[in-house]
């Protein structure tokens, strides 16, 4: 690594895994492949789609048996990420949305494959919710896997060299992730993706470094050199000079150090000094992330997103489906306790197994439990499925983007129903199982003391709470200065819901990004939050944090915040605190 300075090039992306990798670059092919599209005669047609019947086939052989493989390599809980791409290979509408290219537009199988994947690509592009717009890529994996098939050439498994290898694609696939000798794999980026894709999730999971949406970064001119991955600030430095090696090698060094001063008081309770308990727990979306909340000191999960299960398929998922997942992700947290918030889709999140209309505004259109109280059929599958597993271990049930009591008691109806029909089938469940209702509009805030008459505990979801009572997109990269969390408004909506949940005996929480943020801990905890519910990787920092104030102390911090008329003043003001060495908490 002394390579002189001028030689050094600097690329920048998405930081999706956090950790610094040092190694040497290797680049592998992994960019979709190159067809053509040519049109064929009409007798020729049928063979086309015999041609694409067949490549789907082997692409659904291709899967079963890399599922078995890796059942018995990495174990059951790994699968979650080849299941995904089974049920969009039994999509039927992708065989006959392509076969229908073939026929009509007379194109050979490779176009007409290329023209439903962009179909695809259209739709998803009018998602705004980051998270569901990555899932697009696992069409394409599945889309590309068929190709590969149609053309006879197949990926093969990213291997390594004898040194530790930060692997550079295009895009890695989870399987490639799951393939890999993470012994010597030590970093990966890809020139597309994001911190929500599959394979970033996998990435945290696995806690690898990893840079996402590094353009140019998977050149194969740069294959061999030596490069620096830094998946806390998504730098990427290749070919560095001896003064940026050093100083990133120190860097490596105190981020594992601290990494691992951390993990030692993980399992330490989230106490502070004068005794008082806030629970610290995880928020997850697959079986996978449930043993990276508790090795972090994570008392549970706070919220399970349950969208993914409902992504990329033409049908609604099974009440059997659902159980199994569910099942499996309490089985990941056993024995501590797991909050499973229903579907929180519709609008701009709209499921393929949906027949709504096209909604001008769709933030503020049929979503979350608008558009579960829609499907009272489908919503009670979903229902039965969690109380099923909650006779197997705590389970808590938390219903999204509740405005009023209508919806709350609308739902506790159908909540009832279901358990009927269960004790009509004979099958067990948690008959006090807690419903809680998640507080993310101005009119929950505002009726909060009639909700917690109601409800078993609160759980704010701050992301959507800022969004919708400052009016700011937070997919709006104009307006990303204005999502304020500190914003007066948003500390006295939570206040009040905090002081409406303990009115009534019923515990308040947060699971959205401010819950994470050790720079926001002594407001939550002064403010009384009971519960914080944030990223595994988070768990630790907030604990330390937690673990050196007082109760009291955060109490008078975050009256002060009250002060402040502006969220620039509320944020330089926990700064100071944060900085002043008397606090003696970083």
């Amino acid at each position: 690594m002394d390579s002189a300075k001028s030689d050094m090039r600097r690329f920048h992306g998405i930081p999706a895994s956090a950790g610094i990798a040092v190694g040497r670059l290797r680049v592998v092919d992994r960019r979709r492949l190159h067809v053509h599209e040519n049109f064929v005669l009409e007798e020729n047609t049928s063979t086309e789609i015999d041609r694409l019947q067949d490549a789907i086939i082997r692409t659904r052989d291709e899967l079963a048996t890399l599922k078995e493989q890796l059942r018995k390599t990495t174990g059951d809980e790994h699968l979650f990420f080849i299941e995904t791409h089974q049920m969009i290979l039994a999509d039927e509408r992708l065989f006959a949305e392509t076969a229908a290219h073939i026929e009509t537009g007379l194109l050979n199988a490779e176009g007409a494959l290329r023209r439903t994947l962009a179909k695809y690509r259209e739709i998803f592009s009018g998602i705004t919710d980051a998270y569901l717009q990555e899932r697009i890529s696992d069409i394409e994996m599945v889309i590309e896997k068929i190709l590969r098939n149609l053309v006879d050439e197949p990926h093969s498994p990213i291997t390594h060299d004898d040194v530790q290898t930060i692997i550079a694609a295009h895009d890695i696939s989870p399987a490639d992730i799951l393939q890999m000798d993470r012994s010597r794999i030590v970093g990966i980026l890809t020139e597309i993706g994001g911190r929500t894709s599959h394979t970033s999730i996998l990435a945290r999971a696995f806690e690898m470094p990893a840079v996402a949406g590094v353009e140019g970064g998977a050149d194969i001119l740069l294959d061999g050199m030596p490069v620096i991955l830094d998946g806390l600030s998504g730098e990427v430095i290749i070919n560095p000079d001896q003064t940026t090696f050093v100083a990133y090698l120190e860097r490596k060094r105190h981020f594992e150090y601290i990494g691992q001063e951390l993990l030692k008081e993980a399992g330490l309770p989230a106490v502070t000094l004068d005794g008082h308990l806030t629970r610290l727990k995880g928020n997850v979306e697959i079986p996978e992330e449930g043993a990276s909340v508790l090795r972090h000191g994570g008392e549970g999960v706070g919220l399970y997103r349950t969208e993914m299960l409902f992504m990329n398929r033409k049908d609604m998922p099974e009440e059997e489906e659902q159980y199994a997942i569910y099942a499996a992700m309490q089985q990941a947290i056993a024995p501590h306790p797991l909050t499973i918030r229903t579907l929180d889709a519709g609008g701009d999140k709209l499921l393929d197994g949906m027949s709504l209309t096209d909604e001008q505004n769709p933030a503020l259109g049929v979503r979350a439990i608008r558009l579960a109280l829609s499907m009272p059929e489908e919503f009670k599958k979903q229902l039965r499925a969690i109380l099923r597993v909650s006779a197997s271990g705590k389970v808590r049930i938390m219903f999204p983007m509740i405005s009023g009591l209508d919806e709350l008691r609308t739902a506790r109806i159908l909540l009832e129903e279901a358990k009927l029909e269960l004790d009509s089938a004979g099958i067990s469940y948690d008959r006090s199982l807690p419903v809680g209702v998640m507080i993310e509009v101005p009119s929950a805030v505002l009726v909060a003391d009639l909700l917690a008459r109601e409800a078993d505990f609160f759980s704010v979801g701050t992301n959507d709470l800022v969004q919708y009572s400052l009016a700011i997109d937070r997919s709006n990269e104009h307006l990303s200065e204005m999502f304020q969390p500190l914003h007066p408004a948003i500390l006295r909506s939570l206040k009040r819901v905090v002081d409406a949940a303990h009115q009534e005996s019923i515990e308040a929480g947060i699971c959205g990004e401010m819950a994470g943020d050790p720079l926001y801990l002594p407001v939550l905890l002064g403010l009384g939050f009971d519960e914080l519910s944030m990223s595994a990787a988070s768990i630790p920092r907030v604990k330390q944090v937690l673990r050196r104030y007082t109760k009291a102390r955060a109490y008078e911090v975050a009256q002060a915040c009250f002060q402040f008329g502006t969220a620039a003043e509320v944020d330089q003001y926990l700064k100071e605190v944060t900085n002043n060495r008397a606090e003696g908490f970083l």
